[in-house]
């Protein structure tokens, strides 16, 4: 004969059969929030982003993540900087540059090297007679205001020894750069090289007519580009929340890496109308800048301090930064998973 059961334990036993009815929206209500701004619209290096998000390894990590299109690197910095966003991908020499100029804030710090090379370039009619980085004098080029290469042409300027405003420039809204130069507005444009590069060709202008200086081409390779930047209130507040956004981030980091073709889905179920084609070849581009022998050796996401000190000395004196800020302040490994565990 079994023992009566205590009401102790008759209380505890009907607690237990109780949780399955509310433990699901508990742990719902747990999800922390995270609004993430993009550099830049939905295109192929979007699905870094778009992959890990669809696929839910966010919500695995306990992180409810909203992401919203860009304008460009500055905007995605000053969107940080505000509190409007907790975290987001910008230009790490933007990054540097609103730092230096607003020493007192040290709004944010990146967590996650996307680009271990920054894939900036300046593109050119070959017919407009230039050939080397100094034959840009004079020519017109059209750019966006928060292009990350209009804002580093002070470090173009300085690595060529060109005269300041010895380039004229065509200011207007970031999808028209490309219209510009093809339609004989513009001698050339800034863009990064993927984007540039395809964009020309969309609008009928043929690869064997135009020619381009990356930035290596101009004398500066001490460069990292795009990054994943976290606000210092959030990384204060709530590091545990940080730390998940990186792993879940780059776990889908490796399987772009590792299968692009499977992965440009993910940008055209956010935005149905780009070519899937297109965006895939975009991707493998910009992948030549993201998947370099350093990252693949250090694993992906870290970075290499004396390049990023060299970095922050060359952004300190091309653009005139109020103070120059030590390395130390941009980059916060602290989250980043081990090595092996970021490498494909």
């Amino acid at each position: 004969m079994k023992p009566p059961i205590s009401p102790k334990r008759r209380a505890i036993t009907a607690l237990l059969a109780s949780l399955p009815a509310w433990s699901a929206p508990v742990r719902a209500q747990r999800l922390t929030p995270i609004k993430f701004t993009m550099d830049w619209r939905i295109e192929g290096p979007s699905v870094f982003f778009l992959l890990p998000l669809a696929k839910g390894y966010f919500k695995e990590e306990g992180l409810d993540v909203t992401m919203d299109i860009g304008t460009g690197s500055a905007v995605a910095v000053q969107r940080i900087a505000s509190g409007a966003y907790d975290m987001g991908s910008g230009d790490m020499s933007a990054l540097i540059e609103y730092t230096g100029n607003n020493p007192a804030q040290r709004a944010m710090q990146a967590v996650y090297q996307i680009y271990e090379t920054a894939p900036g370039a300046i593109f050119f009619w070959k017919k407009s007679g230039i050939k080397t980085p100094k034959d840009l004098v004079g020519k017109r080029l059209a750019a966006s205001v928060f292009d990350a290469v209009y804002r580093a042409f002070p470090l173009i300027e300085s690595a060529n020894n060109l005269p300041p405003g010895a380039v004229k420039w065509a200011i207007g809204d970031p999808q028209l750069k490309e219209q510009l130069m093809a339609r004989g507005d513009a001698d050339g444009l800034t863009a990064f090289f993927a984007t540039g590069l395809l964009n020309l060709n969309a609008r009928g202008v043929k690869t064997e007519e135009i020619g381009w200086f990356k930035f290596g081409d101009m004398g500066i390779d001490n460069l990292y580009g795009n990054c994943v930047m976290a606000s210092t209130r959030l990384i204060s507040e709530k590091p545990a929340a940080v730390a998940a956004f990186v792993r879940a981030f780059n776990r889908g980091f490796k399987e772009v890496v590792a299968k692009p073709e499977d992965a440009i889905q993910y940008a055209k179920a956010r935005d149905p109308l780009i070519n899937e084609k297109t965006e895939l070849e975009r991707l493998k581009l910009a992948l030549q800048d993201i998947s370099t022998p350093n990252a693949r050796a250090d694993g992906y996401g870290s970075i290499r301090k004396p390049k990023l000190e060299s970095q922050v000395e060359a952004v300190s004196v091309a653009y005139k930064l109020k103070t120059k800020p030590s390395a130390d302040l941009f980059f916060n490994s602290s989250f980043l998973p081990v090595a092996r565990d970021r490498q494909v």
